[in-house]
């Protein structure tokens, strides 16, 4: 099985999974990029996963599906391009021999869910839409940041070696402000220097791993004394628990330049 992230818009990706002859995709926002793609390496697309609504992750499902026959799974509770196999927490996804577990992780939006898969090539593997990104998390949308620390709680019980595949290149800006909360934290220091490396040669800063994530992202780290002490600083009648630490995180990161 190889995987690889397809650029899409700005900042999307749209990730790919394949066997040599049948393919995955994960939120495809559009459909030609990934038509392309297919025809390129001579894949037939074979399933469709869907984390949340939102148009930039489901824009290209109906032609894709059109096209090619594609199964389309996606969240139970959340409005989806018909017609689609819908799943919500605890179920198992069956695609090309692999089984996906479904994990509920609203915040982002009420009904979002994850796709993990324990072992592919020794090491697990997650896509998560725009709940956890690479130094950061998604805006709360649908959600209440009690729905969201809970969703990223839920994701960071998951195995470290686990491959988090988001789906937008955020990561420079995420770690940006992820200094601004720690900005003596060392794993963040060397990791943004990596980060920097890879986008001046024009290459994504995923996957990235919930080991790393739980190291540097100041949104799995609310327990710490000195996110909690930046927080505290920023709003210190907000900042009183670990839900509170992480909505004045949030809060800031909305108006962080």
């Amino acid at each position: 099985m190889q995987i690889h992230p397809l650029a899409a818009f700005a900042d999307n990706y749209i990730w790919t999974l394949h066997d040599g002859q049948r393919a995955l995709v994960v939120d495809p926002g559009e459909a030609a990029g990934v038509q392309g793609w297919l025809m390129q390496h001579g894949l037939v697309l074979d399933t469709i996963l869907i984390t949340h609504h939102h148009a930039d992750h489901t824009g290209g499902v109906a032609a894709l599906r059109e096209a090619s026959g594609a199964r389309v799974i996606g969240p139970t509770v959340e409005p989806m391009p018909e017609p689609l196999q819908r799943v919500d927490h605890g179920d198992t996804v069956e695609v090309m021999g692999l089984s996906f577990q479904v994990i509920k992780v609203p915040g982002h939006t009420a009904g979002h869910i994850a796709y993990f898969l324990p072992a592919l090539d020794g090491a697990p593997l997650l896509f998560c839409g725009d709940t956890l990104f690479s130094g950061g998390c998604g805006r709360l949308f649908e959600g209440t940041p009690a729905h969201m620390h809970a969703s990223l709680a839920r994701l960071a019980a998951l195995p470290d070696d686990t491959r988090v595949c988001c789906t937008h290149e955020y990561t420079l800006s995420n770690l940006r402000f992820a200094l601004a909360v720690e900005p003596m934290n060392a794993d963040l220091q060397r990791h943004r220097a990596h980060c920097e490396a890879l986008r001046e040669r024009n290459l994504p800063t995923l996957p990235s791993s919930i080991g790393l994530e739980k190291k540097i992202n100041p949104f799995l780290r609310s327990r710490e004394d000195a996110v909690r002490q930046a927080a505290h600083a920023r709003d210190p009648l907000a900042a009183t628990d670990e839900v509170g630490v992480f909505a004045t995180l949030r809060e800031w990161k909305n108006v962080f330049r």
